[in-house]
């Protein structure tokens, strides 16, 4: 069962920052998510990784695990198919791991240009429907909760792909602090945007690059926050109050 932190729009505070105008090319959204600050007393921040496709890396999972820090793990239906061993410590300690959904194949759910940051976009929305519920069904085919976040490849989405996400029953999974610039980063540049958190972050980052150095970074980061007297909590320990809105809606 979902706890709630606080009540209202003081518990979750969302925001869509537009990216470029429509003179350079189509609109799409690069949702910004914050949860409730815990107070100078019992900082607090959402640690989420995303498992796109490929492996695990077990330097962040194990660190997590051993050091009892609660993350939310945005899963695809590529990376659950090849990370059986992974999923089941995940499914082992269901007080620290939430498993939500990160879509079938990691395909941006664009459908106004066909390309974002290199990957080919859904390109309709019956294709970003499709991606959405193929996420879905992947976690169900191996007895995973229900989701309740939807997060896209590339954390972008077109205008009516975020209504479309709404529309389906679950929530976009923004950020607002992107630790590893996917998994592109080298150590020290992940542990220190990491350890620079603010109270209330949504952070980031990547467990699926088991050979990038940005991994030990996560690592390094998380436990600086720990030390710091930092409090981690999944997405899943707060309620959202209300739909997120487009500035000047």
């Amino acid at each position: 069962m979902r706890s709630t932190i606080l009540v209202m729009t003081s518990i979750f505070m969302c925001a869509f920052v537009l990216t470029a105008s429509a003179s350079e090319h189509p609109h799409f959204v690069e949702p910004k998510l914050f949860i409730a600050k815990g107070g100078d007393a019992a900082p607090q921040v959402a640690l989420t990784l995303d498992a796109c496709s490929g492996q695990t890396d077990h330097r962040i999972l194990d660190a997590l695990v051993n050091n009892r820090i609660p993350a939310t793990i945005f899963v695809t239906g590529r990376w659950l198919r090849q990370n059986a061993s992974a999923v089941a410590v995940m499914k082992s300690h269901p007080e620290l791991f939430e498993l939500e959904n990160h879509g079938r194949d990691h395909i941006p759910a664009i459908d106004n240009q066909p390309t974002m940051f290199g990957l080919k976009t859904a390109g309709s929305l019956p294709a970003i429907r499709a991606e959405i519920q193929g996420g879905v069904d992947a976690m169900s085919a191996i007895s995973l909760a229900k989701p309740f976040w939807y997060r896209d490849a590339t954390a972008r989405y077109s205008d009516d792909a975020v209504t479309l996400v709404h529309d389906m029953g679950y929530r976009v999974a923004g950020y607002s602090l992107n630790a590893d610039i996917g998994a592109s980063l080298m150590t020290a540049q992940v542990e220190k945007r990491i350890s620079a958190a603010k109270d209330g972050d949504v952070i980031i980052a990547h467990i699926n690059q088991p050979t990038h150095s940005s991994g030990s970074g996560v690592v390094q980061g998380i436990l600086a926050l720990k030390l710091k007297g930092f409090r981690f909590v999944r997405l899943g320990d707060v309620q959202t109050s209300e739909r997120p809105i487009l500035p000047g809606a």
